[in-house]
């Protein structure tokens, strides 16, 4: 199995030492022509408005959704849940979006860089015990469509972990922690 990082901006150094210590092929998605032969994509964490800028500089928004539209899985983390929303609430003027998933996002959610925080998360999906959600300047679903599965809410009320078919998208930095079930329950919508 190999999966693929987006490697413009943010963390992708964070997913790829995960994938890489479960034991999975990985390859830094830059150009378009580095999304053949993958079996899945991260859309890691970072600045949302840069990476969506950069991601159609370098011509990849059409053959990244061409790669969702195929069923290979995509997961986006953060401001990568951001790219895969189909509408961002609070989100620069012209910020590119892919659009890929049935949700609208509050892009910086929780506030600031200094509102930054931890929780544990109760994740069905994933069994005891609860997963650390780790929480920076992150944004939250406020809507969802018919086709999305809800996997994580905190206690408050905002959603922050959705899937709709091959497309999973967290609020939070999974890569960030020890924990590598999020990564494992990734691989296998692409297994």
């Amino acid at each position: 199995m190999r999966i693929g990082v987006l490697a413009l901006q943010g963390d992708f150094a964070e997913h790829i030492a995960m994938l890489r210590r479960i034991g999975v092929e990985t390859r830094e998605v830059r150009l378009p022509r580095e999304l053949e032969g993958l079996d899945g994509l991260i859309l890691p964490g970072g600045e949302s408005t840069t990476i969506g800028k950069l991601a159609v500089a370098f011509g990849l928004m059409e053959p990244i959704r061409a790669l969702a539209a195929s069923g290979r899985p995509i997961w986006g983390t953060c401001a990568g849940m951001i790219l895969l929303a189909r509408e961002a609430l609070d989100g620069m003027p012209g910020q590119p979006l892919l659009a890929l998933m049935d949700i609208t996002v509050v892009r910086n959610g929780f506030g600031r860089q200094v509102d930054s925080f931890e929780v544990d998360l109760e994740v069905p999906a994933l069994g005891e015990p609860p997963f650390r959600g780790v929480f920076i300047r992150a944004p939250y679903v406020q809507r969802w469509g018919e086709g999305v599965e809800v996997l994580a809410r905190l206690e408050e009320g905002p959603v922050v972990a959705v899937r709709q078919g091959n497309l999973l998208a967290t609020a939070f930095h999974p890569e960030l922690t020890d924990d590598e079930r999020f990564h494992r329950y990734f691989l296998g919508l692409a297994g």
